[in-house]
């Protein structure tokens, strides 16, 4: 899929379709000594939002009941398209979300279901992102690694964009 970078409106688009169609991606607070963990991602581009299932006595549940600063990336399936996105994190249990978000793969992460006192959700309030989005997919990457090679040069792989979506 090519996205114009310069064109904020499709580089937006493309972001929240890749946040839906990947899922899985790596969410950690800025300024923390805590690793990023896997998390499910459950975007929502109409409020700038992206949830996350988890318990409330986890670290990083723990770590936000306040709010903190954070951080999600995600990668592509097809290794075109990467993301690091920003944001403030806050621990909202939200049972409307959690109705509508839950589903057999998140049932079989809370076998206490979705009535568990522990259970809460984790809110990405989505405020930048850096994109990498790359071109051709591995053949390209062949060519440009072997052009990159012989003349000298770095590779072309595609192109960066910054989104501010406040």
């Amino acid at each position: 899929m090519s996205t114009d970078v310069n064109d904020k409106a499709a580089v937006e688009k493309r972001l929240w379709k890749e946040i839906e169609d990947a899922r899985f991606g790596m969410l950690g607070l800025t300024n923390s000594n805590q690793h990023f963990q896997p998390m499910t991602a459950h975007a929502e581009p109409e409020t700038g939002k992206i949830w996350f299932f988890t318990l409330k006595d986890t670290d990083l549940a723990k770590a936000v009941e306040d709010g903190a600063n954070a951080m999600f990336t995600i990668q592509a399936k097809d290794g075109d398209f990467q993301a690091c996105i920003g944001g403030h994190l806050m621990q909202m249990r939200d049972p409307a979300r959690i109705d509508k978000y839950w589903n057999a793969v998140v049932a079989a992460w809370y076998p206490e279901g979705k009535d568990d006192p522990r259970l809460t959700l984790l809110c990405l309030d989505v405020e930048d992102a850096a994109l990498w989005i790359s071109k051709g997919g591995p053949v390209r990457f062949a060519w440009e690694v072997a052009k990159a090679n012989v003349t000298g040069s770095q590779p072309d792989m595609g192109d960066r964009a910054n989104l501010d979506l406040h």
